[in-house]
């Protein structure tokens, strides 16, 4: 049995053929640029230009996760309302 061709596809594009952020081929004598293990770039400025995506991003996504833990925290209080009851003390069972 031959592992040629077994869990792959050839139709697809080797990863290293193009760059990630502008799909320019890269070259067999140029320089690849990589970020985040596996994702090439042509140059340092589609890099860079990734890096500042994928920041901008993760903030943003870091806003609206602390966004909506803030209004879970805000309506939790609200249910806390002065009608309901709440005992506090020792229990002592003999």
């Amino acid at each position: 049995m031959s592992f040629y061709g077994v869990g792959f596809d050839y139709n697809k594009p080797h990863f290293l053929e193009a760059c990630f952020l502008c799909r320019k081929p890269l070259g067999c004598n140029s320089d690849i640029f990589m970020y985040r293990g596996d994702t090439p770039f042509c140059s340092k400025e589609c890099r860079q230009e990734q890096i500042e995506l994928d920041e901008s991003n993760e903030k943003k996504n870091w806003k609206m996760s602390s966004s909506s833990s803030r209004s879970i925290r805000n309506s939790e209080t609200r249910d806390s309302s002065p009608n309901k009851t709440v005992r506090t003390g020792a229990v002592v069972v003999a």
